[in-house]
């Protein structure tokens, strides 16, 4: 079974997101990723996945003791699924301005695991002036973030998720829209597919 958890975008979205961000163009509309001067590489289009339900966590950061470290390997897409792009309006100013964050000793967790794509169905990791420094050290690891991602209710406890990751094949912009799609695949959960 294949869910696309890539948000579709209506006229609407679009232009509600480019009212209420500056950088809200093609290249960061929607899911995409923040390319930081990197390239994205092609074996991260398939990768072994998990996905985390984090959506009970209200008023601090999503942390260490609320993740299963022990489900995160070397090579896989981590996914956060916070709730939050189901219950404010994508591209509307509440959109952008207060949404989940992942703690620095959560990145950093990540990052030490080795693996390749950060997920949030939300606008980042990390709100306001630390988006773009945390998106950057990230890339800086060889790790991408990948931004608005939706319809990820169903996914947390899937075991096997083999995700896909295709973004546009564009030079000298800073964000690559792209389409995600999670399957159940019977692929173990342990890197890369």
């Amino acid at each position: 079974m294949k869910t696309d958890i890539t948000l579709k975008i209506t006229e609407k979205m679009a232009l509600q997101a480019k009212e209420n961000l500056n950088k809200a163009n093609f290249g960061h509309l929607g899911t995409h990723f923040d390319v930081m001067n990197k390239e994205f590489p092609l074996e991260y289009t398939e990768c072994a996945g998990v996905v985390f339900d984090v959506s009970g966590i209200k008023g601090r950061d999503i942390d260490i003791p609320d993740v299963d470290m022990g489900k995160v390997h070397a090579g896989m897409f981590v996914i956060f699924y916070t709730g939050y792009i189901e219950t404010v309006e994508y591209g509307t100013k509440a959109y952008f301005a207060a949404h989940p964050q992942l703690s620095g000793a959560l990145i950093d967790a990540l990052l030490d695991a080795g693996i390749f794509l950060l997920g949030i169905d939300c606008a980042g990791v990390r709100c306001g002036a630390e988006h773009t420094p945390k998106d950057f050290y990230c890339a800086q690891r060889g790790v991408f973030i990948i931004e608005n991602l939706c319809n990820l209710a169903a996914l947390p406890g899937k075991e096997n998720l083999l995700i896909h990751t295709y973004p546009l094949s564009r030079a000298g912009w800073s964000g690559l829209p792209c389409r995600v799609i999670a399957e159940e695949s019977g692929v173990p959960s342990s890197g890369t597919a």
